[in-house]
């Protein structure tokens, strides 16, 4: 992955497959069902490289000729999807960690003033011991990322990613602004917001492009 020199703790994938991925995923022409797919995909090759810095123990192990050395994560994963879009990124990490733990932060965007209006929480017991992945795949204005980060910090969140699929400029600032210790990877850094708040050139709306509403 590369960062900016502006956000350093801003991490862009530059993987060829999230890369070609990614274009398929922007084309208004991609119907929903492949749409679903590439996203999933996409959001687990993302959660592949956000978590290379896991914290690993030893474990012995008995192979079926003899016992050998390995390795084993130290604390348990959550992701923490933004509804309803983040639903989206969950089904394809979960077939890489089929263990992983979900829990589940509601919000939507008010299309007025574009702040974040929660309706649901629900967050596994423990998490602030657990290695923590917020799921959204549109940074754009940042105000409901970051106060999904703001609401899991509460929780106790101590160990805190986020994950998503693309980012506006003024939704990277706004979310390093509350929260620099959060590291952010992505699969791209976007030109801009329109007077509406989307992402361009973005992919149009995730959660309807994704469900097919």
């Amino acid at each position: 992955m590369k960062t900016t020199v502006e956000w350093p703790n801003l991490h862009l994938s530059a993987h060829p497959l999230v890369q070609a991925k990614l274009t398929r995923l922007r084309d208004r022409d991609t119907a929903y069902p492949e749409f679903r797919r590439l996203m999933e995909e996409i959001s687990l090759l993302l959660f592949y490289e956000a978590s290379g810095a896991l914290e690993l123990a030893s474990a012995r192990v008995q192979t079926p000729l003899e016992p050998v050395e390995g390795k084993r994560l130290v604390r348990n994963l959550v992701l923490v999807p933004i509804l309803r879009a983040g639903l989206g990124m969950v089904n394809g990490i979960k077939h890489m960690v089929p263990e992983v733990r979900v829990g589940m932060l509601g919000m939507y965007r008010d299309e007025e003033t574009l702040q974040p209006v929660y309706y649901y929480q629900k967050l596994p017991p423990g998490i602030e011991d657990m290695e923590v992945f917020l799921l959204d795949p549109m940074l754009a204005t940042g105000g409901s990322s970051a106060a999904a980060a703001t609401r899991l910090k509460e929780a106790g969140c101590r160990r805190l990613r986020m994950v998503a699929i693309l980012c506006a400029p003024e939704g990277v600032k706004a979310f390093f602004a509350r929260h620099p210790d959060v590291p952010v990877f992505a699969g791209g850094l976007d030109r801009q917001l329109n007077d509406r708040g989307f992402i361009l050139p973005g992919l149009g709306d995730a959660g309807d492009r994704y469900f097919g509403t």
